[in-house]
């Protein structure tokens, strides 16, 4: 009986209002109709679009009251569910320059500059040289220095604000001998004529980089940038290290390793070099992108017995300086570990360092104590010519074992390599600094020598590819001459580096 009145009320609601039903129905009938025009109808000629339309049925009306609220909470936090934004007006361009025709009737021409091609500088890192002394290595516009004048300004900012900051001219030096690309290499060194900083209050470097009209004459733009920052701490750090004594006595500073390197010639330089400096020494292995997962193998072992520190510049590559920055990266080594060694070597991976059997390094390097720098002479070596009595086992024996042509070839220049003691050089090169305090000699034959192995260290295969039964043979026009001196220290090397490090390495691939 329920279920009959409920029905009869029903139909009874919808008779009494068929007249507002319709009037619904038929609104509806039409808005979907129209919107399904629009569809048809090109963009050009509408200034609004279905789906504009379609949100608009869907969404709710809000009541007058609550506008000026939404309005409110709109204005501080951005509502989830606003279909459409309008977005900021664009930034007026700068007017341009036009041609004009002068009084005298001269057309005067009008030039529009836009963008920068370079940076002012990049910097890379920042040192302590002393109490009163700092480096600054970095990147600049190599036409702003070959063509400008730009100029810097070194500013000591104590931590302590009763402290007025101290300023002084920066000198600069451009350490690559002008091989630089769209960037040169720069070393900034910041003098100040008292001592700065303390153990009790820190401070920052800033740099005033000015271009003094370089690149436009009509702007003297100056860049500022915080150099180094420094606490109480890292002061008292500082001078613990820089009291104390070396803690090396001999540190090697890489140039880039870049390229499909080969594990192998890694692993017998590296070997090499270990047994000849010692257990007092240190070497930096700069990646440039060279160091692949077949080389990182290879350095591994020696990083955990704490010989070797890999380090990653392969962001410099965004920056087009010279041989992958190679300049910026023996600079940056040669200032973050100055204090830490007594002489600090500069030389490749595909470059031997050798001393007579009579001798030591150590016993060379005391003998040439009186210098600041000496240079070594280079004995360079083919990289391909072998001893026929290595036919068919070849590749069980190491580069350095089985490449013994040396070129003899007399009356050329040969670049040179050399060491330093890095507490009297200010800047450096890649074959030698020219800014050092103290005395450099080259006369160093007899003494230390090195074998160059050029071409050898990306090479994966064996390099043995014309095997040789002669002590003297001219090959493309130049003499080589049989010389074993490394073939004979070989053995000795290949036990140091199992006595060290195990069979670690013994499958490693060319």
């Amino acid at each position: 009986m329920s279920k009959e009145k409920e029905r009869r009320m029903f139909v009874g609601v919808v008779w009494n209002c068929a007249a507002e039903l319709k009037l619904l129905l038929t609104a509806l009938l039409f808005l979907c109709s129209l919107i399904t025009l629009l569809h048809f109808i090109p963009s050009r000629l509408i200034t609004f679009s279905p789906v504009d339309l379609g949100s608009c049925i869907s969404t709710p009306i809000a009541p007058l009251h609550s506008v000026s609220h939404l309005n409110a909470t709109n204005s501080s936090t951005p509502s989830a569910n606003t279909s459409t934004t309008t977005p900021p007006p664009a930034p007026e361009s700068p007017s341009l320059e036009k041609d004009r025709l002068l009084q005298n009737g001269v057309v005067k021409r009008a030039f529009n500059p836009f963008g920068s091609a370079a940076y002012n500088f990049i910097l890379m890192s920042a040192y302590r040289g002393g109490y009163n002394t700092f480096a600054v290595m970095g990147l600049g516009s190599k036409p702003l220095h070959v063509y400008g004048k730009p100029s810097y300004r070194c500013e000591w900012v104590s931590s302590d604000k009763q402290k007025t900051p101290i300023s002084v001219v920066g000198h600069k030096i451009l350490p690559d001998w002008g091989y630089g690309r769209v960037y040169t290499v720069i070393v900034i060194n910041c003098t100040f004529p008292v001592p700065v900083g303390n153990g009790e209050n820190g401070g920052k470097l800033l740099v005033h980089a000015t271009t003094n009209g370089g690149g436009d004459t009509n702007f003297n733009t100056t860049d500022t940038f915080e150099a180094l920052s420094e606490t109480g701490k890292d002061f008292v750090n500082f001078t613990s290290v820089y009291e104390a004594p070396p803690k090396y006595d001999f540190f090697y500073c890489g140039s880039s390793l870049y390229g499909n390197l080969s594990p192998q010639r890694v692993r017998e330089w590296l070997a090499f070099h270990v047994r000849l400096f010692g257990e007092k020494s240190h070497f930096v292995i700069h990646d440039a992108g060279g160091v692949h997962e077949g080389v990182m193998e290879v350095l591994k072992p020696w990083m955990e017995k704490g010989y070797v520190t890999l380090q990653d510049i392969r962001d410099q590559e965004r920056f087009d300086g010279y041989y992958h920055n190679q300049f910026l990266i023996v600079n940056d080594c040669l200032h973050r570990y100055k204090f830490q060694a007594k002489w600090m070597f500069f030389f490749d991976v595909d470059e031997y360092i050798y001393v007579p059997k009579k001798s030591t390094i150590k016993s060379v390097v005391n003998s040439l104590s009186d210098y600041t720098q000496f240079t070594i002479e280079q004995m360079p070596m083919s990289n391909k010519l072998c001893l026929e009595e290595d036919r068919g086992k070849s590749y069980r024996k190491w580069g350095f074992e089985k490449l013994v042509y040396k070129d003899v070839k007399t009356g050329i220049r040969r670049d040179r390599k050399y060491a330093v003691q890095p507490r009297n050089v200010i800047a450096n090169g890649v074959h030698m600094s020219q800014n050092t305090v103290g005395k450099t000699t080259h006369k160093t034959e007899g003494r230390i020598k090195y074998f160059h192995y050029h071409g050898t260290i990306a090479e994966h295969r064996e390099p043995c590819r014309q095997l040789v039964n002669t002590t003297a043979i001219t090959v493309d026009g130049i003499p080589y001459n049989v010389d074993t001196t490394m073939r004979d220290v070989a053995a000795t090397v290949k036990r140091f580096e199992l006595k060290m490090i195990g069979t670690t390495l013994q499958r490693t691939r060319q």
